[in-house]
């Protein structure tokens, strides 16, 4: 019978340590991912961090001084309506809609709670 050493290692053993590291990686994937996902739902910043993306158009803190709607104590169910519009393609707009394609919901919803509590102009 032939076998195959690798590394000292006969290559049934060797392959059988590979699937072990292969079963860890997966595994120690799957948990940093909810580990990230539920540090971003529960992130104290997220709604003011994710808004600030947003003031190149709508200004800082959602105060527009273009032809751009502010957005600053605005209602937040309106702003969450309006941008998941934007998202799913069902509202027209230049730019927004891409723009919106890469929010979630929770971030969407974190944002427009944050500029609802902004004083408006």
């Amino acid at each position: 019978m032939f076998v195959i050493l690798c590394n000292g290692l006969a290559m049934n053993q060797a392959m059988k340590l590979a699937k072990r590291h292969a079963v860890a990686i997966v595994t120690l994937s799957a948990l940093s991912t909810l580990t990230f996902a539920a540090d971003v739902t529960s992130y104290a910043n997220l709604g003011r961090d994710i808004a600030a993306n947003c003031a190149s158009c709508h200004g800082t803190d959602g105060r527009s001084r273009d032809a751009i709607p502010g957005l600053a104590g605005q209602d937040a169910a309106v702003i969450v309506q309006r941008v998941k519009e934007f998202r799913d393609g069902r509202r027209a707009a230049t730019v927004m809609q891409q723009l919106a394609k890469g929010y979630t919901d929770a971030q969407i919803e974190a944002a427009a709670a944050y500029f609802a509590a902004q004083a408006k102009q």
